[in-house]
């Protein structure tokens, strides 16, 4: 009943057109043929966030990809069935944003980095990243998380609210898995349902206004 989705690349997993495309579709299936999701990391690195060669290679470019990215992590936000991630490592700028709109996440214990560090790199927070920080970051670590771009371990993102729990790293996929099949035995509809009473306003906050907000969006520094 689980949708096993993998992202592996055999390097840092960076988020590409190609891996968004590729996870919409995957996402389709999952509707169709499943009654949750569990998005699982490589051996020590979920993502260290957007391609570095799209994102530097024009501001139009960085645009239709922070765009896309936007678009990608709302559905997943919105998704109707229970989505379990296991951040098997690092999650870094778009990785951390994963984390953020996933429903639950399972980190790995070890030495991993976990956070937003675009205003370390020069680039000021999309619409979307400011309002899933605002949404899953504990109040006391929203400025520290968002803005000054505070980097965690796996314990202190568990503080922070990037995580909702920490187990051994040979345990992360395992435990992931067996959470979106015990979240998949909920009614469907009533899981949708309840999710989108929550975050709908949000969701649909964000989208109406991307296209403009990404006007606004620099690249990182070289």
């Amino acid at each position: 009943g689980v949708a096993v989705i993998r992202l592996d690349d055999g390097k840092v997993n960076v988020v590409s057109h190609r891996v968004i495309d590729l996870l919409h579709r995957h996402l389709d299936t999952a509707e169709a043929e499943a009654r949750a999701v569990a998005i699982i990391g490589r051996p020590g690195k979920l993502s260290a966030g957007f391609d570095l060669t799209e994102m530097t290679a024009g501001i139009e470019r960085t645009r239709a990809l922070v765009g896309a990215g936007g678009k990608l992590l709302m559905r997943i936000f919105g998704h109707p069935q229970p989505v379990v991630l296991a951040v098997t490592g690092h999650a870094l700028a778009a990785g951390a944003l994963l984390t953020l709109a996933c429903d639950t996440r399972i980190g790995a214990d070890g030495p991993s980095k976990i956070g937003l560090n675009e205003t370390a790199i020069g680039m000021g927070l999309p619409l979307y990243a400011t309002e899933l920080a605002q949404a899953r970051l504990s109040p006391a670590h929203l400025t520290r998380g968002a803005i000054q771009a505070e980097i965690y371990d796996p314990a202190g993102a568990v503080e922070a609210g990037y995580l909702d729990r920490v187990v051994p790293a040979e345990e992360c996929e395992a435990v992931a898995i067996a959470e979106a099949r015990r979240l998949g035995e909920y009614r469907t509809g009533a899981y949708s349902h309840t999710k989108l009473a929550l975050r709908g306003a949000l969701i649909d906050r964000v989208l109406a206004g991307i296209e403009a907000d990404m006007a606004s969006i620099t690249a990182p520094s070289p």
